[in-house]
């Protein structure tokens, strides 16, 4: 991995682990401002699963527990295409329910929500970026269509060669039915 792409994912990862580091062990004091966004969103998950927790403070701890396990995957670029999407996934409910800007009546209160929202849609940015990061490598797509190509021509050379044999075969039959005996 080269230095450069090492060091921006231990940096956009760093604030995933620290802060779902700190979320895990008190995520009592996120759950007001989780609270309006869970009331929308347990049904939903009710429906999908009864068996998916329903509680808040639960919610918050899987999503930092999620948030410091995919962080730290991207920083070590274990599985970081993968990791990076998951944290695009934990940050839109954090984003939505932590920043919830067009709310807030108070100007320096919505001001200083709107600064974390657009914040966090450059994390969700840079998270995107990194997801499609091959690190240089073809692409699952390029790779797709390099192989289709690769048998489509395969299988033209195979019909070819079926054809030759196919004539050779008319040819030897018929100089056969032509000789005596």
């Amino acid at each position: 991995m080269k230095p450069v792409r090492s060091l921006a994912r231990a940096m956009l990862s760093g604030i995933f682990v620290v802060s779902g580091a700190r979320n895990f062990a008190n995520p009592e004091r996120l759950v007001t401002a989780a609270k309006p966004v869970m009331d929308r969103v347990t049904p939903l998950l009710e429906r999908a699963n009864p068996r998916i927790p329903t509680d808040t403070t639960t919610l918050i701890r899987v999503n930092s527990a999620v948030q410091v396990g995919a962080g730290l995957m991207l920083a070590t670029g274990k599985f970081a295409r993968p990791a990076a999407l998951v944290l695009a996934g934990t940050l839109v409910p954090v984003t939505i329910a932590g920043h919830p800007f067009w709310t807030n009546d108070d100007p320096t209160a919505r001001n200083n929500n709107q600064i974390h929202f657009l914040k966090n849609l450059g994390l969700f940015g840079g998270l995107l970026l990194a997801a499609a990061d091959t690190e240089g490598k073809p692409g699952l797509r390029w790779r797709t269509g390099h192989r289709i190509g690769h048998s489509r021509r395969s299988v033209q050379r195979a019909v070819r060669t079926a054809r030759r044999e196919a004539r050779i075969a008319v040819r030897s039959a018929s100089t056969a039915r032509r000789l005596p005996g």
